[in-house]
């Protein structure tokens, strides 16, 4: 209560603060990190959630991320010191359903009681299976357990272990 929290390359080594990878020992926990210098924390910022920095290398640190995958990253970027709180986030139960309205979220139907015409999974004489070779989205997509990132994607190279 009533500490301060700083940003920047001279700052102290404190819980809160944000550092340059490269000035934050091997083995800390940090969150709200950069992928691209200068752009603002984009991963590991949801609630109880922390990365571990593993090793420093040339231009860049390895880090493992909460999804257990290993990635490099740049030493330039930015990272905040410790973890993000309420861990208990994902036990949380709303109650109701309007206080997950309130919210701003629709509820969700399953695409087996639609019709055809609005899901490939609907239709068909009572409870009947998908009717098709695999799930999909209701946009006709692969569903379900299917990998959806490109085997091209440029930041494919800077990941060094899968999730």
């Amino acid at each position: 209560m009533g500490d301060s929290v700083i940003s920047g390359p001279d700052s102290p080594f404190a819980v809160g603060n944000c550092l340059p990878l490269e000035q934050i020992p091997l083995g800390t926990s940090i969150h709200n990190i950069e992928l691209i210098p200068n752009r603002g924390g984009q991963i590991v910022r949801a609630a109880g959630t922390s990365a571990k920095i593993l090793a420093k290398e040339g231009d860049y640190v390895t880090l493992r991320l909460p999804s257990k995958e290993v990635r490099l990253i740049r030493k330039e970027c930015f990272a905040t010191i410790g973890e993000i709180s309420f861990n208990d986030a994902f036990l949380v139960r709303s109650g109701k359903a309007g206080r997950t309205r309130w919210l701003g979220r629709r509820p969700v139907v399953r695409g087996s009681v639609m019709n055809p015409c609005d899901h490939p999974h609907g239709g068909g004489e009572g409870r009947t299976p998908i009717g098709r070779a695999r799930p999909l989205t209701p946009w006709g997509k692969p569903a379900l357990g299917m990998k959806t990132r490109k085997n091209k994607k440029q930041s494919n190279s800077y990941i060094i272990r899968r999730r």
